[in-house]
């Protein structure tokens, strides 16, 4: 579901480009799980878009980014395969003057150290903190009302960290493409210095430079098209459509749903 942060960018910066976003309801959520099965999940997904003819793929979420996309790049050359761990952490990287960044994702991407390792290779002089926020997750699928109980579980994830709340300002990384739905709250909680960055913004423009690039752009598409996104779900399509409105900030009429 969280994908759909990363969708909402690249329609920002690419409004002309057909899209097919394909959200594997069915086996939610990724950031729980091994990273075997991860690659297996995605390498499925993956297929079936290549079916469908794509010119690129987006992995719109961080644990797959992080355990399938070397995978994904070469079984599927020539296909442009952009993920967003590493626009994530440049962007921190180029945010930060001294530091520290924390890092906030899911337990898979943090056990797996991607965004410390891509950080560290950035910015080795600077401290990086790494803390899994599960409860995240199902928090963002929400849309819970009580903005106290919100706040005092988002507070639980960034108690102990050097920074929060420091006049100097923290950089937080939102590892999680679920987490940007609480950037505004983030700001409130860790003071008005505080850096809060998600990849979804960077990603887009890295993907929009890269389609330019390779002579891939929409120029080529039909003028119909043009814009049109095409939903897919592996189950639910009714809480799929309910949950996907508080990532993407509109309805989602239709929705197909598939078998992977």
């Amino acid at each position: 579901m969280g994908g759909l942060t990363v969708l909402a960018a690249l329609r920002r910066v690419l409004p002309e480009e057909q899209f097919i976003y394909l959200g594997d309801s069915a086996r939610l959520p990724y950031g729980t799980k091994s990273p075997r099965t991860v690659t297996r999940y995605a390498r499925q997904a993956t297929g079936l878009l290549v079916e469908r003819g794509i010119k690129a793929l987006v992995v719109a979420c961080n644990t797959a980014s992080a355990f399938a996309l070397a995978k994904l790049a070469a079984d599927y050359d020539p296909l442009p395969v952009f993920g967003v761990l590493e626009p994530g952490a440049a962007a921190a990287s180029a945010a930060t003057a001294q530091g520290p960044i924390l890092v906030l994702a899911t337990e898979s991407t943090i056990r797996g150290g991607g965004y410390q390792r891509a950080l560290l290779t950035l910015r080795p002089e600077i401290a990086i903190y790494g803390r899994a926020c599960p409860l995240w997750v199902t928090l963002a699928e929400q849309d819970h009302p009580n903005q106290a109980l919100v706040d005092r579980i988002l507070l639980d994830a960034l108690r102990g960290f050097p920074g929060v709340g420091d006049p100097a300002g923290i950089t937080v990384l939102l590892g999680c493409t679920h987490f940007p739905v609480f950037r505004q709250r983030l700001h409130h909680l860790v003071g008005a210095n505080a850096k809060i960055i998600d990849s979804a913004a960077t990603t887009a423009r890295a993907v929009a430079q890269a389609l330019a690039d390779a002579g891939l752009s929409a120029s080529d598409t039909a003028p119909a098209a043009r814009g049109v996104v095409q939903y897919l779900a592996t189950d639910s399509v009714q809480r799929f459509q309910r949950v996907g409105r508080l990532f993407l900030g509109e309805v989602l009429d239709q929705v197909e749903l598939i078998d992977l």
